[in-house]
């Protein structure tokens, strides 16, 4: 007696279908094996669906069971196989059909009728039981449903709490249950139920809001600037300033500036946290990242914690950003090794993860803002003493990661009057909705000119030579800056890229003397070669 039920693997934020075969015949002693190389938990699995199939009401015979879980050659982890295994079971000792009887019998039908249940061979399934039958959530859903659609399945049974998360997949009936017998009945026939309601993402994406309004920053115009900046050719920024001047908040209201996600961004931001197991952190009832991401790890973190990594490569903080910013505060503060594994990410956008059964890559596109006070005690330096302390802290930096970082502002301590403006009704400070406007136009002009892909912080040399021109005032301006401030070579692409984006803020296709004076001011921390 053999039974097939389709489930899935999941690799990195990717699907992989998984067959679950189980075949059963009488024997005096009852024993389980599970083969296709299945970790503890899979192993564990089997202990779980016979208590569940017994406080469900179902019997459990004394049979000698083997289940494979294919492909055999790659490992499986987690409690997902626990409810395709109890169907397997039920179906091996004949308690619920593998087919509608209109298929068993050689009638083609486009789809079965209620009354006749779901058909096993196109339904994905897969949840974990609990003792007392109960169907408990999993990670991965979205991409469960992604890869019924690619298979040209029908269904997918999933955990109710993954139900809103896998019906975000166009084309396929999500069913959400809550109980092994409430899975009985669907494929039997037995109960009706009806799929989950699709969500519209478009709706859903327009009306999403950022938590933070820049209106509530009091003063730091200057830096709200850079921000703007920042935003609209995806610069990487790094704030400098004294300890309380809302470097943390500044940077959390910052998807308010960044356009809005589309709904191809949207999902794919979605399945990253969903098989990072963090799904209910970053998503509302619907089951969709709605905004873009603000990822701060703390000062501690390991470098797998922020890259990813484990003995099966999961997602790190880097990727949970994706789309989205990666805001490190006390950037001092993080152990160089650690700083250093951002290198690579920042410039090829994602991550390898290389083990000895495999390598996975996952996205890893995000905005890198960080936040750093100006010496270990958190004040701004006063006399020579105080610079000295202030060059050795910033020392912990490396010279290629800071490189990497376009955008150096200084957040100054805010003055008492901005700070009492609100109590005395005295005027707000620049919002997000103006911000974002400003940004919105810039990118409008820099898809217009290279495309959606390249925004100014990826313009190679050449690129800058054809698409950002200077007049002669400008260009000898960037040379007396480069000669007399004592900037280094790599510091001349970097004043490019973000001249740039601020002359795209004004609608200008040369470059200025005001533009390029700016964004030499933007090189705060840069060492004198």
């Amino acid at each position: 007696m053999l039974a097939r039920v389709q489930s899935y693997l999941l690799q990195g934020i990717d699907a992989l279908s998984c067959e679950v075969e189980v075949h059963v015949e009488d024997a005096e002693e009852a024993r389980t094996t599970v083969v296709g190389l299945p970790d503890m938990a899979v192993k564990e699995a089997t202990e779980r669906v016979r208590a569940a199939m017994a406080n469900s009401g179902y019997f459990t015979q004394s049979q000698k069971v083997l289940i494979n879980l294919a492909p055999a050659d790659v490992r499986k982890e987690g409690p997902v196989y626990d409810l395709p295994m109890a169907i397997g079971l039920l179906a091996a000792q004949g308690v619920i059909r593998t087919a509608p009887r209109a298929a068993l019998a050689g009638t083609t039908t486009a789809t079965s009728s209620r009354e006749e249940g779901l058909d096993l061979r196109t339904t994905l399934i897969a949840g974990e039981l609990a003792l007392d039958g109960r169907v408990r959530s999993i990670r991965g859903g979205i991409a469960l449903s992604a890869l019924a659609k690619s298979k040209g399945m029908r269904s997918v049974i999933v955990p109710a709490e993954n139900a809103r998360e896998a019906a975000l997949v166009p084309d396929i009936d999500v069913y959400g249950v809550r109980t092994l017998a409430e899975v009985v009945g669907l494929i039997t026939g037995a109960i009706e139920l009806d799929p989950t309601p699709r969500v519209d993402i478009s709706t859903l994406l327009r009306s999403a809001a950022a938590p933070i309004d820049f209106s509530e920053v009091r003063g730091q115009e200057s830096v709200k600037r850079a921000i703007v900046v920042a935003a609209s050719g995806s610069h990487n920024l790094l704030m400098l300033g004294p300890a309380g001047t809302g470097k943390t908040m500044m940077a959390k209201a910052l998807p308010g500036v960044l356009p809005a996600l589309t709904p191809e961004e949207a999902l794919e931001i979605t399945r990253i946290y969903s098989a990072a197991g963090k799904l209910h952190e970053a998503s509302g009832p619907e089951g969709l990242v709605s905004i873009r991401p603000v990822r701060c790890p703390h000062h501690t973190a390991s470098s797998p914690a922020i890259v990813g990594g484990g003995a099966i490569p999961r997602p790190g903080e880097i990727s949970l950003a994706h789309r989205g910013v990666l805001f490190l505060d006390e950037l001092p503060e993080f152990p160089r090794p650690v700083l250093e594994t951002l290198r690579q990410p920042l410039e090829d956008h994602v991550v390898t993860i290389a083990r000895s059964h495999g390598a996975m890559r996952f996205p890893a596109s995000f905005m890198l803002v960080a936040a750093m006070n100006p010496t270990p005690k958190g004040d701004m330096p006063v006399g020579k003493v105080g610079h000295w302390e202030m060059e050795r802290y910033l020392a912990r930096i490396s010279g290629p990661l800071m490189d990497r970082i376009d955008i150096h502002v200084e957040a100054p301590a805010v003055k008492w009057e901005q700070l009492s403006g609100g109590i005395r009704g005295g005027p707000k400070g620049t919002g997000t909705t103006e911000m974002r406007e400003q940004a919105e136009r810039a990118r409008d002009r820099q898809i217009a000119r290279q495309g959606p892909l390249t925004p100014n912080s990826r313009l190679s040399g050449k690129m800058l030579d054809q698409l950002a021109p200077m007049t002669p005032e400008a260009l000898t301006l960037l040379g007396t800056a480069m000669t007399e401030l004592g900037l280094s070579a790599r510091a001349y692409d970097k004043i490019r890229r973000v001249a740039r984006t601020i002359a795209d803020l004004v609608a200008a296709d040369t470059l200025l003397p005001d533009h390029v004076s700016e964004a030499v001011s933007y090189r705060l921390l840069d060492r004198k070669v």
